[in-house]
């Protein structure tokens, strides 16, 4: 079967691979769509953490089954599904303490471990979510929006608050929607305007912020002096995550979504007299998947407005360097194998 591979930061491969072989306990996946995000393109220009290469890339999958282990009550051969892309020990404290997704030697698909740019997967059984009445399409967002699903609940955010979200990626854009849902006042906030216009016009967030015009002013006129209760970082740009500490209101909580490589520091009285609560929130867990889902199939999510290009999986070498592009225009590329 064919597979595309990171060589080494910015080259990519298609390889013929073994096509993998059905064993107890695991379902092999027909992959039909693969969506790429960041951890993919950072991953190409060589500046993601926790990353070694070769390493075959991608993990926002759907695809159907066509091979079944075990025989399973809630799912067939057939079956459309997306599934929990990262593997956890089970044994460590986080597991134990039911942490599973920032488990100590959790095993991600396109980053620790080979993932899903194939045509063929193997993947555990417990890690299935099942897809009736949803697209392929629609099921490869699951796991980005579930990243999003996963630092609402962290932050705990409730209806009627004001949450700002800094960076409008797809990842961003996610928490937005998902705080939405949780009955919260959103705020994006990010330098690009075609982001920022497609958060108004296609996601209908409450309010827009570039983040190059006095954000702290515009932040105080909107919250009637209060500040945004949850800020939620999602740029992975350690200037901006520094500066999203001074947007935060007292008693208030700031989760780092995004990750960037170096340190970051800020003011020790200012945070401590707000009596800050800071947070990071790494992947998702089942319950997040299933709340996206669930979303999904309710229509409380617009899923098929996140994908702004389509690409065969045979013209992905060719046009990856162009996704890395701040001028591509693209919010989610979509790879159709």
């Amino acid at each position: 079967m064919k597979s595309i591979i990171c060589r080494e930061p910015g080259k990519l491969e298609i390889n013929e691979i073994d096509k993998p072989k059905i064993a107890e306990g695991r379902a092999i996946i027909k992959i039909r769509r693969i969506g790429i995000c960041g951890t993919d393109l950072h991953a190409y220009k060589g500046t993601q953490p926790f990353f070694s290469y070769p390493r075959i890339l991608g993990h926002e999958l759907s695809g159907e089954i066509v091979e079944l282990g075990n025989k399973l009550q809630d799912f067939d051969i057939g079956d459309r599904v997306t599934f929990i892309p990262y593997y956890p020990c089970g044994k460590c404290i986080a597991c134990r303490k039911g942490k599973a997704n920032c488990c100590v030697n959790i095993k991600g698909a396109g980053v620790h471990i080979d993932g899903g740019m194939v045509e063929y997967m193997s993947v555990p059984l417990e890690s299935l979510i099942q897809g009736k009445d949803l697209s392929f399409e629609e099921l490869a967002l699951v796991e980005p929006l579930a990243i999003g699903a996963h630092a609402v609940r962290l932050a705990a955010v409730e209806p009627g608050e004001f949450v700002l979200v800094t960076g409008s990626g797809p990842i961003g854009m996610g928490i937005m929607e998902m705080s939405k849902i949780a009955g919260a006042r959103v705020i994006a906030m990010d330098i690009r305007k075609e982001r920022l216009d497609f958060c108004s016009n296609i996601l209908d967030i409450d309010y827009i912020i570039n983040a190059s015009e006095e954000p702290a002013v515009k932040l105080k006129e909107i919250t009637k002096g209060d500040f945004p209760i949850k800020i939620f970082d999602a740029t992975g740009n350690a200037h901006a995550i520094m500066k999203g500490f001074e947007y935060l209101a007292h008693g208030g909580r700031y989760v780092l979504v995004g990750i960037q490589k170096g340190d970051i520091c800020f003011s020790h009285p200012s945070f401590h007299k707000r009596e800050t609560t800071l947070m990071s929130s790494r992947n998702a867990t089942r319950e997040d998947f299933e709340h996206v889902v669930d979303s999904m199939k309710k229509g409380l999510i617009k899923a098929q407005a996140y994908i702004t290009h389509k690409i065969p999986f045979n013209k992905v070498v060719t046009t990856f360097e162009s996704l890395t592009r701040t001028d591509s225009e693209v919010i989610k590329a979509m790879i159709e194998v």
